[in-house]
């Protein structure tokens, strides 16, 4: 088996069985970067050798040329010398073996066994696949047009970076692979742009006006599906599908004018293609623009009336001895429900000890199947995340007691630290942290609010198998800054809450009474730049009977 032959079956070998999942986690991906490095060096030192190989080998030749033209012009006397037909024949039972053995020395081998190596953590198709879909995401949630992503116009970024007309092309493909024509649309028509505007391309403009055209069929506009397969038509008249898709675009064009009784109208100049153009087609979350407008920072702005009563504070829980002489900075985020922030939460040794306790354990996160109870991956939560227990490092156990002094609230029944990291265009859409319970139809609510309770499945037995009651309160760390995106949004009522590294934010979800706040559906925005590291500690019921009484209606 050759060694072309070796890499391949060994590469193939190492794909099947991989599932890297790399995109979900900036963390990750940024020892990707140093493993370029070392291919890159890899690489290079290959290509010495290559050169190194090929100057022997034409010395050879310019030797053995010069020799080949003297001998070859008069062979007789040539070899009427005796040194001479020995040295012929020498040259052809020794030399020729040595250049031949320098010929088949292969300088790769040494590259191929690294990259073999290295291949084992590379992204594979479904990571391409979903960095792709990552960047579509983005340019929904923030309102960014492909021209933008592919100049890097992008809001805080410190880098260039750009798209190729090929790029575009395979983001493009991407989307239409998955029946996604609105965003199949956007992405071939800025490969279609970088190529009439003369950018150099390995796709051809034929292929990309191909799925550009029977893309805009799909959305629905028939006018300009025609005009493009005409322009494909014209570029390549031998194309197999163009001449039969441009008749069939056209009868059916003919036939919806004969149905409004109109004549056909005069061809007008189209205009670009962008930024709502076409309608997005909408999906399973009902809150869509609510959340995203929320994540663009377009949220609702509390009245002067309401923020007045909000507060900072230095709080010490109840002179708890821990806090007396450092109490913990707390500053009100919402009112209802209410929602604080603390500042100096966590130190950046602790923040830095906890990131490198997770990093080896970091694995894709999973979201719990409301119908069959197993948890599993989902596109709606991209990040990786991992738990860490007070036996993993002491900086765990004193996180875990600052968080139990700072609430009041015993973490003895809580779950485990789970530390996050979002990768690209990380996100997780809005959800309840809480298990739903079936609705309680004495339940005091207004009409609008009662339609979104019934609108969410009940999950009763998420968290029976704790034994420790449901999810009463959330406690976030950030332990990232971010520069673009990533905000904790609650669309129910309109709050935004933005990473600032150090700084914790807690609230409850349940009433005193163990309802559930549906108010607190909350979502973890797309990161646009940057990377977001939190780790989140969910506190449970069983323990706080003393800590947090009961109260006496379903809502207090």
């Amino acid at each position: 088996m050759g060694v072309l032959a070796v890499f391949v079956w060994t590469v193939c070998c190492i794909t099947c069985s991989v599932h890297a999942e790399i995109f979900t986690s900036i963390g990750q991906m940024t020892d990707l970067l140093f493993t370029e490095r070392e291919l890159v060096q890899s690489l290079k030192e290959y290509i010495q050798a290559e050169e190194s190989k090929l100057a022997a080998v034409k010395r050879w030749a310019d030797k053995l040329e010069v020799l080949t033209r003297a001998s070859t012009s008069d062979p007789e006397g040539f070899l009427a010398h005796p040194v001479n037909a020995y040295k012929l024949v020498k040259r052809l039972n020794t030399e020729w073996s040595e250049l031949e053995s320098l010929v088949l020395h292969d300088p790769s081998d040494g590259f191929i066994s690294n990259i073999s190596v290295h291949r084992q953590v590379f992204p594979d198709q479904e990571d391409e696949n979903g960095a792709a879909k990552a960047l579509m995401r983005l340019q929904d949630t923030y309102n960014l047009d492909s021209e933008s992503f592919s100049k890097g116009k992008l809001p805080g970024v410190r880098y260039n970076a750009f798209l190729t007309v090929d790029d575009c092309f395979d983001m493009g493909k991407t989307a239409y692979n998955e029946n996604d024509y609105y965003h199949a649309v956007l992405w071939m028509q800025q490969a279609l742009r970088q190529k009439d505007a003369g950018e150099e391309a390995k796709v051809p403009k034929a292929e990309i006006l191909d799925y550009l055209s029977y893309s805009v069929y799909q959305m629905g506009d028939l006018p300009r599906a025609i005009e493009l397969t005409r322009r494909l038509v014209s570029i390549d008249p031998s194309h197999q599908r163009a001449g039969g898709n441009l008749r069939y675009f056209e009868r059916l064009l003919s036939k919806e004018l004969r149905e409004m009784d109109q004549n056909r109208p005069e061809p007008t100049e189209e205009k670009p293609i962008q930024l709502g153009t076409y309608e997005r087609p909408r999906d399973y979350l009902p809150e869509r623009e609510a959340y995203e407008a929320l994540c663009r920072g377009e949220g609702i702005r509390m009245t002067p009336q309401r923020s007045s009563r909000l507060f900072c504070r230095y709080q010490d829980r109840n002179r708890n001895p821990r806090l007396l002489l450092k109490p913990m900075k707390e500053e009100d985020e919402w009112d209802s429900p209410h929602i604080v922030r603390y500042l100096e939460a966590l130190s950046d040794e602790e923040m830095n000890r906890i990131k490198e306790l997770a990093k080896p354990k970091l694995a894709r996160a999973t979201v719990r199947d409301p119908k069959t109870g197993v948890l599993t991956t989902a596109q709606y939560r991209v990040s990786k995340s991992a738990w860490l227990e007070d036996e993993d490092d002491l900086v765990i156990r004193r996180v875990n007691q600052r968080i139990e002094d700072v609430t009041g609230l015993t973490v003895d029944t809580a779950e485990l630290l789970q530390v996050a990291n979002y990768g690209v265009g990380g996100q997780y859409e809005p959800h309840f942290d809480f298990s739903r319970r079936p609705f309680d139809s004495n339940l005091k609510v207004d009409g609008n609010r009662l339609a979104t309770y019934l609108n969410y499945k009940d999950e009763p037995d998420a968290f029976k198998s704790l034994g420790t009651g449901n999810r009463v309160a959330t406690y976030l760390n950030y332990m990232s800054d971010v520069d673009a995106g990533g905000a904790t949004v609650f669309p129910d009522f309109g709050a935004a809450i933005w990473p600032r590294k150090g700084t914790a934010v807690f609230w409850y979800n349940l009433f005193r009474s163990g309802e559930g706040d549906y108010r607190t559906r909350h979502a973890a925005c797309p990161v646009l730049i940057g990377s977001k590291w939190v780790s989140n500690k969910w506190i449970h019921e069983r323990g706080q009977e003393f800590r947090r009484p009961c109260g006496l209606t379903e809502v207090d």
